[in-house]
């Protein structure tokens, strides 16, 4: 599928595309200024994991403007992995477009086809623009009882912690 505003297909990324990949993820942690070890790091673990089938990635355009990374974990409470939707992104100037809808609606369909049961998103609370993108995809926050769920993290690797 393409139109005038470029090609906005979308499939599942192979190790092939982990160069393309990295650069859109280091150029989004940019653009919110948030840590990046560096497209060059990205690339390598990229190339790595997209071997295997613990991660899926999706990716959207030629040239690629738009990409869907999860993870997939063991979990006790289903039957098969649990999906975490760990970055999705789509290039500034092709927003609006419909292609983090197309993204979603093909992780959505690859999860499904594994047998994933639970696919997991984590959004900052005044992220208000995500938030409203992924509620209007179906998806809630918080847990069964009405109470919001928080996310807590631990760096292990002793490096220091930014408070």
């Amino acid at each position: 599928m393409s139109d005038e505003a470029g090609d906005r297909s979308v499939r599942l990324a192979t190790p092939d595309d982990a160069r393309r990949v990295a650069a859109l993820l280091h150029v989004f942690n940019v653009e919110f200024d948030t840590e990046t070890p560096g497209q060059a790091v990205l690339d390598q673990r990229l190339r790595r994991l997209l071997a295997h089938d613990h991660t899926l990635c999706v990716v959207a355009g030629a040239p690629v403007v738009g990409v869907g990374l999860v993870t997939l974990r063991t979990n006790v409470w289903f039957d098969g992995p649990v999906a975490l939707l760990d970055e999705l992104y789509v290039v500034p100037d092709r927003r609006g477009q419909g292609i983090g809808s197309q993204l979603i609606a093909m992780i959505e369909a690859a999860c499904r086809e594994r047998g994933i049961e639970q696919l997991e998103i984590n959004v900052d609370e005044g992220d208000l623009d995500t938030r409203r993108f992924y509620e209007r995809h179906g998806y809630r926050s918080g847990v069964g009882d009405g109470d919001r769920a928080l996310f807590y993290e631990r760096n292990l690797t002793g490096a220091p912690t930014t408070e």
